[in-house]
């Protein structure tokens, strides 16, 4: 991990079955891979992986992004007392949970953009503090 990746927000993401959990799951991998967030493993932090644990816990703010109105990234993080600064949850985004099916890629670069916005809020309200 770079030093400059340090200063970015942490990013979390449902990863299940469904097309909404995948999609979840792109849209942190794109945060990640633009430079926007880096992106965490909350299966580690479900796990109580402690090096992931000590990631979590370093202040940085985190967004979670859950697929789906069942939470389960933002509840990996709630049971070890951790609240997310922000928390996108794609359902209320517009987006349908499907099964045996791929997420639409149109929705995903729309959510992709939503979410890079919110970033530079919740940075500039950081800076601000």
């Amino acid at each position: 991990m770079s030093a400059d990746s340090k200063k970015l927000p942490l990013v979390y993401s449902c990863s299940g079955c469904s097309s909404a959990a995948q999609m979840a799951n792109y849209v942190a991998l794109q945060l990640d891979r633009r430079g926007v967030a880096e992106m965490s493993c909350i299966a580690g932090v479900g796990g109580d992986v402690p090096s992931l644990l000590k990631v979590a816990r370093s202040g940085r703010p985190i967004v979670v992004i859950d697929g789906c109105p069942l939470f389960c990234a933002q509840k990996c993080l709630e049971r070890h007392g951790i609240a997310p600064n922000e928390h996108v949850q794609l359902a209320e985004c517009g987006v349908k949970k499907r099964f045996h099916a791929d997420f639409d890629m149109q929705d995903a670069q729309r959510i992709v953009d939503q979410v890079t916005e919110s970033i530079k809020s919740l940075k500039a309200d950081r800076i601000g503090q």
